[in-house]
C-alpha cells in the first residue's frame, strides 16, 4: 500500500505541472484571439448666481456618466463583436425638480464568418432599453416611458462589410423586431404601437446598421452608431435611430464630450426627435 501511495505521489508530481500547463496554454491561446477596450466617463456642469445678479439667469446643476465596453473575437475566417453601451444623465435647474438629459442601455452581439474579402454571412442580436421613469417636459407628475416600456429587441441575418476595427456596415433583408411594453397601463393603452392590451409587437422588415469608431483628428475620437429598419409588414414605415459622440481628450483623464441623438419613430412621436448634450469630466479609458 506504501508502495503504492509512493507511485502515485511521484506520477502527480511528475504530470501536475504538465497538466496545468497544458490548461494555461489553452488558455493563453483562446484569450489572444479577444481584443477587450472600454470607456467610463462622468461630465459635470454648474453656474451658480447671487441674488443679486443683474444680467438675469438660473442656478444650476448637471451630471453625464457614460459607458462603453467591447469585446471582440477573431480567428481564422470568424469574427464576434460585442458591445455594452450605458449612458445616464441628470440635471437639476434652481429649485426645480431634477430631470433625466440621457438615459440609454443598449447591448449589441454580431457573430460572424468571412465569405470573401471583407465581407461575412452575419447573425445581429441588438437589445436596448431605459432604466428609469421618463416624464413629461411640463408635467412632472406624468409617466410617459420606464424601464421595458417601451424595450426593444432585433433578431437579424445578412451581410456585413467590416474595415478591421474602424467600420462596419450590416444589411439584413430579414430582421425580426420585437417591442416590448411590459407596463400594464402603458400597454392598456396600446402605447408605442402595441394593441391595447398586449404587452409586445412583432414587426418584420430590413435592416441597416453601421458602427463607426475613428479618430478624426489628434486626440479626437468620432464614435457613430446609425440605425434604420424598414416595417415589410401592417403600416409599412422607416425607423431610424441615429447616435454620435465625439470624445475629445484634453490629456489622460480629462475629457470633453458631445453626444447626439437623432430619432423617428412613428410608434413612439409622428416627428424626428433630437438630443444634444455637452459635457467636460473625467475619463478613463482600458
Amino acid at each position: 500500500m506504501k508502495r503504492l501511495s509512493s507511485v502515485i505521489l511521484i506520477l502527480l508530481a511528475v504530470t501536475w505541472p504538465e497538466i496545468f500547463g497544458q490548461q494555461d496554454t489553452l488558455q493563453s491561446d483562446t484569450l489572444k484571439f479577444w481584443n477587450y477596450t472600454g470607456m467610463a466617463s462622468l461630465n459635470f456642469s454648474q453656474t451658480s448666481f447671487s441674488k443679486n445678479w443683474q444680467a438675469g439667469g438660473q442656478s444650476s446643476i448637471a451630471g453625464l456618466g457614460l459607458f462603453n465596453y467591447t469585446a471582440k473575437y477573431a480567428k481564422n475566417k470568424s469574427s464576434w463583436d460585442n458591445i455594452l453601451d450605458v449612458k445616464y444623465g441628470l440635471t437639476r435647474l434652481a429649485d426645480d425638480d431634477t430631470r433625466k438629459t440621457d438615459d440609454n442601455f443598449e447591448i449589441l452581439s454580431k457573430y460572424g464568418y468571412q465569405a470573401f474579402e471583407k465581407w461575412f454571412y452575419s447573425a445581429m442580436l441588438n437589445f436596448k432599453t431605459q432604466m428609469t421613469d421618463g416624464k413629461h417636459e411640463s408635467n412632472r407628475d406624468s409617466v410617459i416611458s420606464k424601464l421595458m416600456a417601451p424595450g426593444y429587441i432585433l433578431a437579424s441575418l445578412g451581410m456585413d462589410y467590416k474595415e478591421g476595427d474602424v467600420f462596419s456596415l450590416f444589411i439584413s433583408p430579414v430582421t425580426g423586431k420585437i417591442t416590448f411594453v411590459l407596463d400594464d397601463t402603458f400597454s392598456d393603452e396600446g402605447r408605442f404601437g402595441v394593441e391595447p392590451g398586449n404587452k409586445s409587437r412583432f414587426e418584420l422588415g430590413a435592416l441597416l446598421k453601421s458602427i463607426l469608431v475613428k479618430e478624426i483628428i489628434k486626440n479626437v475620437t468620432l464614435n457613430s452608431k446609425f440605425g434604420m429598419f424598414y416595417n415589410y409588414l401592417e403600416d409599412p414605415q422607416i425607423d431610424i435611430d441615429w447616435e454620435v459622440l465625439v470624445n475629445m481628450k484634453v490629456n489622460q483623464y480629462i475629457s470633453a464630450n458631445l453626444v447626439t441623438q437623432l430619432v423617428y419613430d412613428k410608434d413612439q412621436v409622428d416627428e424626428v426627435q433630437f438630443k444634444e448634450i455637452i459635457g467636460i469630466g473625467l475619463t478613463c479609458n482600458f
